[in-house]
């Protein structure tokens, strides 16, 4: 088990058994991460603890030798340590003294726990592959789950792709006994944070201004470099304005694409500038396009088939970001934490693909995530899209940096159940917040020309074109209907695709499966059709898309990521 998780030779691992429990666990770290010295024992050594991830807690002024600390935390708290920890975490603790062992995860459930339970035993692991390394029949893809990735993007409901597998529910502290029983308990539930009273709009933007400062310095703290990832936007602006790093000791970098430097790279170096910082652009170079059959592959392994293909630029970008500093802070969830962002939703796909018991399953799919999404906003997207939707992306991330992001942090999350209801998706909040801690960072524009009160008519009209160019890049790429992919294919020797991408985002998949990608895209016709496609489906997808008659670009990454994860999961070398 632990050895299918052991991925770059940065990668420390390590096993424990004790006897007295009939415990067996392993672990895998990043060398010099928060968790690389595991496992940890109090002094009497009746206390044990396997930890994975990081711990903020807000009585410490940093992160260098808290790791040591928490099992003391937990012999002084008791069962409350747990609810004090804030980050992205999972463990396993040993109390010898009451012969019990406990299973925890953060109470967003971002650092995944996957779990298989039968009569032989209790299997865990924070890979998917890891269980599959070790019970050969659950070398399967459960067809539900695999209907909800091409539906919604994700697997719903703490269910896994794979059957007879799934994801302990977020803030969980399950508790083995002696005698085989599992108390499978949570030490968090929202409604604690649902029930909190509104504040006024005055009250809530001074409560945010005071806890984002606060919190924010703990994600810089520790013994290992931070760099920042920044961008055009609103979110890595907050962290870049109140930082509090001297000139040029935070790292800055942004990602651009082979056609221009796009909005995000333009407008972070002006950031970095102001801010006094060093800035980096890292590039997409030709050897992306060599190295993708093997990225990609990869990314679906380091994933458990949870990010598709188009997460192996994520891998190429991150990679490219380690060189510069091990740890990334990142504005990742500020969005949908501070203004409510619904990031994902059903989509429509195109029945004649499938198999008809498959588009039973799709419709299937649609009526669990509205089920999923009744109830409050904020915690759906707290504690349902976080870990559903954003972890396979995250998951790719971890797996080259250490990811901090403060937006997830206990108090700051906790503080945006308090916004009133118009400031709740307003981003007046967040630019007064910018201002409060650097007011020369909100001069530059954002990527959508947002600006604190009213907009004169010359920033109108900015507004206005970069929203253009944004749907524009969109229609071009992801968003090109069928008739308009026929024309552009007429016209490809003008290649006008130069005009549109690149502008705001600096991956264009459709035009690269056209070109740059065609060649593997051909050789994957012959890989095998997976059950869910009707015959001949696999290749009509291709040719419709290499032939320029059809734009199949997300039909095209699900269907290269269900080939990889029979190849590389659930029939692996």
């Amino acid at each position: 088990m632990v050895q299918s998780m052991v991925g770059a030779d940065a990668n420390s691992s390590g096993q424990l058994a004790v006897a007295q429990s009939g415990v067996h666990a392993g672990w895998v770290a990043r060398s010099g991460s928060f968790a690389d010295r595991m496992p940890v024992w109090n002094t009497t050594r009746t206390i044990c603890l396997i930890f994975t991830g990081e711990d903020f807690p807000a009585a410490s002024s940093g992160l260098a030798g808290v790791v040591a600390s928490l099992v003391d935390r937990y012999e002084k708290h008791g069962a409350k340590f747990f609810a004090q920890l804030n980050g992205w975490f999972s463990g396993l603790l040993i109390d010898l003294r009451t012969h019990r062992a406990i299973l925890f995860n953060d109470r967003y459930g971002l650092n995944r726990l996957y779990y298989h339970e039968s009569q032989e035993g209790f299997y865990f692991g924070s890979e998917a592959k890891s269980l599959l390394a070790v019970l050969p029949s659950l070398r399967q893809i459960d067809q539900r789950g695999l209907a909800e990735v091409f539906s919604a993007g994700c697997v719903l409901q703490n269910r896994s792709i794979f059957s007879g597998i799934f994801l302990l529910p977020p803030g969980s502290q399950w508790i083995f006994h002696a005698d085989g029983r599992i108390d499978k308990t949570r030490y968090f539930d929202p409604s604690a944070w649902e029930q909190q009273e509104k504040l006024d709009p005055a009250g809530y933007t001074e409560q945010l201004i005071e806890v984002f400062g606060r919190i924010t310095p703990r994600y810089l703290s520790g013994p290992e470099p931070v760099a920042m990832s920044l961008t055009g936007g609103l979110d890595s602006r907050m962290l870049l304005a109140w930082s509090g790093a001297s000139p040029r000791t935070l790292p800055c970098y942004s990602f651009s694409g082979p056609y221009r430097d796009c909005a995000d790279v333009t407008i972070a170096r002006r950031l970095a500038e102001v801010a006094q910082q060093l800035h980096s652009t890292l590039r997409i170079e030709k050897d992306f396009f060599q190295d993708f059959p093997s990225l990609a592959a990869e990314t679906v392994r380091i994933s458990d088939g949870s990010m598709d293909v188009s997460g192996a630029i994520e891998l190429y970008v991150n990679r490219k970001a380690r060189q510069i500093a091990p740890v990334r802070l990142t504005g990742n969830y500020g969005s949908e934490i501070l203004r409510s962002n619904v990031a994902f939703q059903p989509r429509r796909l195109d029945p004649s693909s499938f198999t008809p018991e498959f588009n039973e399953l799709l419709q299937q799919a649609a009526d669990t995530y509205r089920q999923e999404a009744a109830g409050h906003r904020l915690s759906f997207i707290a504690f349902k899209q976080v870990p559903w939707h954003h972890y396979p992306r995250h998951s790719i991330e971890r797996s080259q940096v250490t990811p901090r992001a403060p937006f997830l942090d206990n108090e700051l999350v906790a503080l945006a159940y308090r916004a009133p209801t118009r400031l709740a998706t307003s981003p007046q909040p967040l630019l007064e917040l910018i201002a409060a801690g650097n007011p020369r960072l909100e001069s530059v524009p954002t990527d959508r020309m947002l600006q604190r009160g009213k907009p004169s008519l010359v920033a109108k009209l900015r507004q206005q074109w970069q929203e253009f160019t944004a749907k524009a890049e969109y229609a071009y790429d992801y968003g090109m209907p069928r008739r308009l992919v026929q024309a552009d294919h007429i016209l490809s020797r003008l290649h006008l695709e130069r005009l549109f991408l690149g502008r705001h985002k600096f991956y264009h998949y459709r035009i690269w499966y056209q070109n740059q990608l065609s060649d593997y895209l051909r050789t994957r016709i012959s890989t095998g059709s997976p059950s869910c496609y009707r015959d001949g489906a696999v290749a009509q997808m291709i040719n419709e898309h290499l032939g320029g008659r059809s734009n199949r670009t997300l039909e095209l990454h699900r269907m290269l990521t269900v080939q990889l994860i029979d190849q590389s999961l659930i029939r692996p070398r």
